[in-house]
């Protein structure tokens, strides 16, 4: 992967299937977080309760319940470089002041990743 894709201004994007869930402008790294503002798009909004379900497992400390949440998005949506190109694996937390966190790599995750 190009570092220019977590340079500042970089866009990933997020799908589900051929629609763009959101668009994630990159505003900084400390690995292994990425951090951006993201652009929430309409159909962003069918998953927007299991993204608030997830942050408030964890906020508890629910890491089961948190664990839950993460394969069903993982299972229903797929994230891409700015490039195009998508992303094997990644963790994302999208926060109520319009800003989001992601890991990613480039194989899929072990058990003790997330």
């Amino acid at each position: 992967m190009s570092d220019t894709n977590l340079a500042t201004g970089s866009v990933w994007r997020l799908h589900h299937g051929s629609h763009e869930l959101a668009r994630l402008t990159v505003t900084g790294a400390d690995m292994p977080w990425v951090h951006a503002t993201a652009e929430t798009l309409p159909a962003f909004e069918d998953f927007r309760p299991l993204f608030a379900e997830q942050a408030r497992a964890t906020a508890r400390e629910d890491w089961e319940r948190a664990d839950v949440c993460f394969l069903r998005i993982r299972e229903a949506l797929t994230m891409t470089f700015p490039d195009g190109g998508e992303v094997a694996e990644f963790a994302l937390d999208f926060h109520d002041d319009g800003t989001a966190d992601w890991r990613w790599h480039d194989e899929p995750f072990g058990p003790d990743d997330l």
